[in-house]
């Protein structure tokens, strides 16, 4: 018999990595893909702030792929995740995490890639009862069967508190060597990686997607309600992550950076916004989303001099740069904190 082929969903997290792990002990042939969606919690975010400077600087899919020897297929949905995340049939979590609809979304073009590709199944790190909404027994055939996968989706490390596989069925592989993990308890995995020589492996917090935030998820709303419609663009995802978010008035809000590696990254969007920086004292750069009047100016700049290192000087000299390139100086008095409503913080 010719050796079978399975394509792994790797998302970069401990599951993923265990599950591939799994089916090549078993000779099985395995390549991975993976999704980027945008709002993958990756290590790209770990490189701007300097409280992360200890964590891996890498994409822990590649990683994962690295450790198993296998090929990594990265692809971007960007636009196509639009429509799962607006419109999910099965609703959301906790924050704006469409989880079930992403799954079932994601196990498909998984379905997709595999018949163009001629790879005979799907495996996915799913364990019951690991994730509120889509890891749960009564879910989990929703995904097999919305996704069109059925019984070509295999889930390794589980595979023994569900039904039996087309893989399991057909001998390709053996349901004896596959796993009966559940629940929310990461032991069994932090085992079985330890007996796989497995070492620095990501350890995921409540998922990896900002969408499961409720901090970034806030600030998601909070954009597409001042703009009046749920469009977004990927430079819009990438904002939401860096900076102090305040929103002073309805028609604009401030991006301000919080250290030294935030403005950088903020830098990078000068030409698009409307941009305050401290000429008297060390500072942050902030950046204006919306529309602004002369007295917003006025305004925005104050609230920058109180993140700045002359919050308690009488005043603060802010260059103000509008998209075209014009700039102004202002001298103003830094905002008091009392000043700063809470509410104005997205």
């Amino acid at each position: 018999m010719s050796q079978r082929k399975a394509v792994a969903l790797i998302s970069g997290g401990l599951d993923s990595l265990l599950a591939a792990r799994v089916m090549l002990e078993q000779g099985i042939h395995v390549e991975g893909i993976n999704f980027f969606t945008g709002f993958c919690v990756e290590g790209h975010t770990h490189a701007i702030r300097k409280k992360d400077k200890d964590k891996p600087k890498r994409n822990n899919a590649l990683w994962s792929a690295e450790q198993l020897g296998i090929k990594l297929h990265i692809i971007d949905i960007v636009e196509e995740y639009k429509d799962v995340l607006l419109n999910p049939k099965h609703g959301y979590g906790a924050n704006m995490n469409p989880c079930l609809d992403c799954k079932i979304f994601m196990v498909n073009k998984a379905r997709q890639w595999a018949e163009e590709n001629g790879f005979d199944f799907i495996i996915t790190g799913e364990v019951v009862g690991q994730r509120p909404m889509s890891q749960r027994k009564d879910t989990m055939p929703v995904v097999s069967r919305e996704s069109g996968a059925d019984d070509r989706l295999l889930r390794p490390l589980c595979a023994k508190n569900l039904p039996e596989t087309l893989p399991e069925k057909a001998g390709w592989v053996d349901r004896d060597r596959l796993y009966d993990f559940s629940g929310r308890n990461r032991k069994p995995q932090m085992a079985l990686a330890a007996q796989f020589g497995f070492e620095d492996y990501a350890k995921p917090a409540g998922g990896c997607c900002f969408l499961t935030d409720e901090n970034y998820s806030a600030k998601l709303v909070d954009l597409w309600d001042a703009r009046g419609n749920r469009e977004y663009e990927m430079d819009d995802i990438m904002l939401l992550k860096v900076g102090r978010h305040i929103r002073p008035a309805p028609h604009f809000k401030l991006i301000i950076g919080r250290e030294d590696g935030e403005n950088k990254f903020l830098q990078g969007y000068r030409n698009n916004y409307i941009s305050f920086k401290t000429l008297s004292h060390p500072g942050p750069l902030t950046l204006l989303d919306g529309v602004a009047s002369d007295e917003d100016l006025q305004l925005a700049a104050q609230i920058t001099a109180r993140f700045s290192q002359g919050k308690n000087a009488d005043t603060v000299t802010i260059e103000a740069r509008r998209t075209n390139g014009e700039t102004v100086t202002l001298e103003v008095k830094p905002m008091s904190p009392g000043s700063i409503q809470p509410e104005w913080y997205v």
